[in-house]
């Protein structure tokens, strides 16, 4: 990244900080997240129908539906992996519908994948130092000790800490269960600071153990932090969400609290099952 990134970087995290603190606009006035009827196409396959979402600091909310409503699809609009067809995606304000995944990320996105993307020879420490030093405009020097990086190292330990991961940072991640490793790519995604996190299905391939500890690791997240949910485990759903939205064939089918939804005959016809 040169210069120019850097100070591009620096900009947009100063233009967040106006209007989170003090700026013409504050936190509890403006969306950390809003969607205005994001539609995609891929060829005469329509993935998303007009999906619209406003998520506020400190919200918890969740996206169900079966496989192929478009979950994942949405996930990847709204992160910029994916070019939209039509709509806009709205950053604290701020129109992000053509930017980049890495500009979204320096304005206060986070995002986890299905699939970890961990190094397992390396210890919890090490996975956390290397998320927090790569996105930095300064890289790491092969001279330099790692030790000689305190603010890194501050940050690392704050954030392991802060998840209570720090008696853990020593392990190397392939001696780590499946359920921490998933826990562990949460902690790489608040190494960016964000301020709205996306979570693509935490608690896919857990034991009902661990997903259980995920729900309570997800719970002691900080509260001013926004989720937003994709996953299939109707437990973890239901305990952290306070709101959810049901997909099905790309639309926004229902809405509502958790006990509305469990309470919905649609949703239970299409996708939690009837007796």
């Amino acid at each position: 990244m040169g210069p120019g990134a850097a100070s591009s970087v620096e900009d947009l995290r100063v233009s967040t900080d106006t209007q989170m603190n003090g700026g013409q606009t504050t936190a509890g006035e403006v969306a950390v997240l809003e969607l205005k009827g994001l539609c995609k196409s891929f060829g005469g396959l329509q993935a998303t129908r007009s999906v619209s979402l406003r998520i506020m600091p400190g919200d918890r909310k969740a996206i169900i539906g079966p496989n192929g409503a478009g979950k994942t699809t949405l996930f990847n609009l709204i992160t910029g992996i994916y070019p939209v067809t039509s709509g806009q995606v709205l950053l604290f304000g701020q129109d992000v519908t053509t930017w980049p995944s890495h500009r979204r990320t320096a304005l206060g996105m986070a995002r986890t994948f299905q699939v970890t993307s961990l190094f397992p020879g390396l210890t919890v420490l090490n996975n956390v130092l290397l998320a927090i030093k790569g996105l930095r405009p300064t890289k790491f020097v092969m001279w330099r000790f790692l030790s000689s990086y305190k603010d890194v190292y501050d940050k690392a330990h704050h954030l392991l800490e802060q998840v209570g991961f720090l008696d853990r940072k020593d392990i190397q991640v392939r001696n780590l269960s499946h359920g921490e490793q998933r826990q562990l790519e949460i902690v790489l995604g608040l190494a960016s600071d964000p301020k709205i996190l996306l979570l693509d299905e935490p608690a896919a391939g857990l034991s009902s153990g661990e997903s259980t500890e995920m729900t309570e690791f997800l719970m002691k997240l900080d509260p001013k932090l926004a989720i937003l949910l994709i996953e299939h485990d109707m437990d973890v759903v239901f305990d952290v969400a306070d709101e959810i939205s049901v997909l099905h064939f790309g639309e926004i089918l229902e809405r509502g609290a958790p006990e509305a939804i469990k309470k919905s005959k649609r949703v239970q016809e299409i996708y939690l099952g009837t007796e």
